[in-house]
């Protein structure tokens, strides 16, 4: 069995979006990802603009709202993230374990929510079809119950 898991790198809440890692540490990054791809573990990446360049839409009775960053009560802001699928848990935390990520860096170890791991009593006719008909216009097959 084999394990969709996304890394989720935390800690850029205060991230300046005119400030870009040193030469050093883009090429230790691209060794980590090149060894990931190596490893047949990739399944895609990217890194983020900080939370100052992004905006929030949040929903509060029934209707959105559109706020601008930076936002002040962020406590952990996402950087980017790797999906990988791997044999297990373990096998994503010692990937993990091997980014060249700066002192104070963490990064969160998901796995990935697959369809078949809803009760049954939610996975209607209808939803399996909508699920199916995504999958089938990303390439992807979709898992079933």
């Amino acid at each position: 069995m084999r394990f969709m898991m996304l890394m989720i790198p935390r800690g850029y809440e205060k991230a300046n979006p005119e400030m870009m890692p040193d030469v050093k540490a883009m090429e230790a990054m691209a060794k980590f990802n090149e060894a990931l791809s190596k490893a047949g573990v990739l399944i895609a990446l990217d890194g983020l603009h900080p939370p100052s360049a992004g905006v929030r839409v949040s929903f509060a009775e029934g209707k959105p709202k559109v706020t601008a960053g930076p936002f002040p009560e962020t406590r952990e802001a996402l950087g980017g993230y790797w999906m990988i699928q791997v044999r297990s848990k373990e096998e994503a935390v010692g990937w993990a374990a091997r980014c060249p990520a700066a002192e104070g860096d963490v990064i969160e170890v998901r796995q990935v929510q697959e369809i078949m791991e809803f009760p049954s009593e939610v996975l209607t006719s209808q939803v399996l079809a909508s699920e199916q008909a995504v999958h089938d216009k990303l390439g992807k097959p979709a898992s079933r119950p």
